[in-house]
């Protein structure tokens, strides 16, 4: 049976991977899915000096007092800075590294660099609070529930969407040792909103690098939510290349 930690991106808590990890557990897996600090269930802890540093020693930290090896490591959207950074700092504790319609950073680049315009437009929404800069407040607009159109599953997910600091994604991520964060064996799933970035050559490409572990899925972003079924597949199939 496989370990898997699932880490959500932004805005986002571990609540979104509830219907993903009740369905990897029944059949024996071990699912983590730790919030990030100052989100979801931990949004009491939101701070000034909340980043994408600490976010990704949360993780970390989370893989050496669970004592975890041959993880697979998931990362949705913001996430992938996030998993990247946890890859990097815990290389040996990884089985498989998973992006999840996610960024895919190089030494050096922010969320802002990796995403451009896309990230770049929620700061139009945001709101300064005690000295911090927060974007992806939830609103009436149905871009904010991240390609979720279920009536159900928005309302489900509206309450615990909280808003995340910019200082996250602005903040650039140094690679201690890039290459061996390239070597770990890695697996790509896509949404429809990468799909128009997908030319038959990088899908190719990245078929290439990832021996065949690149699905794409015909769903919004949050495909933990709208398509946990499928999703729940594709993790069980990564962790048969184990």
């Amino acid at each position: 049976m496989a370990t898997f930690v699932l880490v959500h991106g932004g805005g986002h808590g571990g609540w979104c991977y509830q219907p993903v990890a009740r369905l990897l557990q029944k059949q024996g897996h071990e699912v983590y899915r730790p919030t990030l600090t100052g989100l979801g269930e931990r949004e009491h802890l939101l701070s000034s000096s909340v980043d994408l540093e600490m976010h990704i020693t949360d993780v970390v930290k989370l893989l050496e007092f669970e004592d975890l090896q041959d993880v697979i490591l998931a990362g949705h959207s913001y996430g992938g800075m996030v998993v990247s950074g946890v890859a990097d700092r815990a290389t040996s504790r990884i089985g498989n590294l998973v992006y999840l319609d996610a960024a895919y950073p190089m030494d050096g680049q922010s969320l802002s660099d990796v995403a451009g315009d896309v990230i770049d437009q929620t700061r139009k929404d945001g709101k300064m609070v005690n000295g911090m800069e927060l974007v992806l407040y939830p609103g009436k607009d149905p871009m904010h529930y991240f390609g979720v159109t279920d009536p159900e599953q928005i309302a489900w997910m509206k309450p615990k969407l909280t808003p995340h600091p910019w200082k996250c994604f602005e903040q650039k991520l140094v690679f201690k040792n890039e290459n061996a964060v390239r070597a770990l064996p890695q697996s790509f799933v896509t949404t429809n909103v990468q799909k128009d970035l997908l030319t038959d050559e990088i899908r190719a490409m990245v078929n290439e690098m990832t021996n065949g572990r690149f699905w794409e899925v015909d769903t919004g972003h949050d495909l933990m939510i709208s398509e946990p079924e499928q999703l729940a597949q594709i993790l069980v199939k990564i962790s048969e290349h184990l």
